[in-house]
């Protein structure tokens, strides 16, 4: 497979990596020659320094047989444009455009394909989506979701009080007397796949898989328990700011619009909550006290020393601290801990920030990059795979397979599938039923698996996957 990506900046490289280490065939193009010297220094790609919108550059690149093509740059306008002319001038099956821009969804490209685009990815409804989910499930991590299960997957850190901190996963699943998978363990940066015998230690961070009220008794037992969060405060009234405040406060996106469809199986209505918006553009303030009279709208810089300390900001459930600066939301986000905010969530963008924050008095930590990566990976497997949740940095994928028409899995039992080295079956979904499967497990027409598998092990999987290949 061929895929050529337009735009070397966080998000471009960080997916070139992940599909380089699959063994794809990748190339990157890049305008920015600073951009193309890290790059070519940090990945083993060819990367071409040249406007993506010129034919000449795209023919370098080999895009006549090129399966995909990805316009990431930080321009949306530049990012349709190209997928625009590739569609126009060459014969490539897929194109992704990164638009960030919602004004756009009126030329409901969310619907029919628009200059060429079949995919449109928002890595900002994306995070908003996550910030949400989390929201409504107390903030007491990340949660993400799986198709057709009720299962649900949540990470939490073993700190040095923590239960887990000496116990084997064995210890830890009969003390609490719980059905729940403990999938990975990511320690020092690096990974285990556990098994029983496993022990955990202190700075552990488990990935957890049960369903909710399950998860939620885990939670509780660990010292995190789910409390209603009614007063929150949003730092930064950028667009992820504003996509959170709309879900909080029940505004709703117009029908045809590509936030609307994009959220519009975020979760059900519950109710409105007290919200605060602090923002330091006095001119995003206006707006935002216009588009929200039910909030109250504070133009200040949350650094400033003693802010939050003043009025009764300190007595709030939750701080979302979701600005375009991942330092200042980690700082924020400790600072608010420490004088009496209940709850804190800091977006990031960069997986090593997401490695701090775990070691961290910060309850959640979502990151952008992520969010746009697995939206991405998720469209680039596309037949029988469903969903992509990528873990450790990218070195390991939790990946959702329907075994529909095509998939080769049918009809064998899970002993017979030669599986790649590190592949597990999690679990399987089958007539709404969750089952942690046995060896002699026959799969059937139907049957959604979930299973965890190294990043270098991909191409062997779709290949098992998918007779055609």
């Amino acid at each position: 497979m061929k895929i050529v990506i337009m735009g070397a900046g966080n998000v471009g490289v960080r997916i070139a990596r992940q599909l380089i280490d699959e063994n794809k065939n990748v190339v990157l193009i890049e305008r920015d020659a600073e951009k193309v010297k890290l790059a070519m220094n940090s990945l083993d790609c060819m990367v071409i320094h040249g406007e993506a919108n010129a034919p000449e550059t795209l023919v370098e690149a080999g895009i006549e047989d090129a399966d995909f093509f990805i316009g990431v740059t930080e321009s949306d306008e530049l990012n349709m444009i190209a997928c625009g002319m590739v569609s126009s001038e060459f014969s490539v099956p897929y194109k992704i455009a990164r638009v960030r821009n919602i004004d756009y969804s009126q030329l409901k490209i969310s619907n029919d394909s628009f200059l060429g685009i079949d995919y449109v990815v928002n890595p900002e409804i994306e995070a908003a989506r996550a910030i949400v989910r989390s929201v409504r499930h107390g903030a007491t991590s990340d949660i993400m979701y799986f198709q057709d299960s009720s299962y649900e997957m949540r990470t939490i850190m073993a700190a040095e009080e923590s239960f887990f901190v000496g116990r084997t996963v064995k210890e830890i699943k009969d003390s609490i007397g719980l059905d729940f998978i403990v999938a990975v363990v990511l320690r020092d940066q690096d990974y285990i796949i556990p098994s029983g015998r496993t022990v955990i230690m202190k700075g552990d961070t488990l990935y957890l898989i049960s369903d909710p009220d399950t998860m939620e008794s885990i939670f509780t037992w660990a010292g995190k328990r789910r409390v209603d969060l009614k007063k929150i405060i949003i730092v930064g009234g950028g667009r992820i700011g504003r996509y959170v405040a709309d879900d909080l406060l029940e505004k709703e996106p117009t029908p045809d619009s590509l936030f609307a469809k994009l959220t519009k199986s975020i979760l059900p209505r519950k109710q409105k909550r007290s919200i605060v918006i602090i923002d330091s553009d006095l001119e995003v303030c206006r707006n935002l006290a216009e588009k929200y009279p039910e909030a109250l709208i504070i133009n200040a810089d949350v650094s400033e020393e003693g802010f939050l300390e003043d009025g009764e900001l300190s007595h709030y459930d939750l701080l979302i601290a979701a600005t375009g600066n991942q330092e200042l939301n980690l700082v924020t986000s400790l600072y608010a801990k420490s004088i009496g905010i209940g709850r804190t969530l800091a977006l990031v963008q960069k997986n090593n920030f997401l490695h701090i924050a775990s070691h961290l008095n910060v309850d959640t930590t979502i990151s952008l990059n992520n969010s746009m990566v697995n939206s991405v990976l998720k469209y680039i497997r596309r037949g029988n795979v469903k969903n992509v949740h990528a873990i450790s940095g990218g070195k390991l994928e939790i990946i959702e397979v329907s075994c529909e028409e095509g998939c080769s899995f049918v009809g064998k039992k899970i002993s017979e599938l030669k599986l790649p080295g590190e592949t597990l079956i999690i679990f399987i979904s089958h007539d709404k039923e969750n089952i942690i499967p046995h060896g002699q497990y026959t799969i059937d027409y139907g049957d959604h698996i979930v299973l965890i598998t190294r990043k270098e092990s991909i191409k062997k999987l779709d290949k098992l996957l998918d007779d055609r290949i």
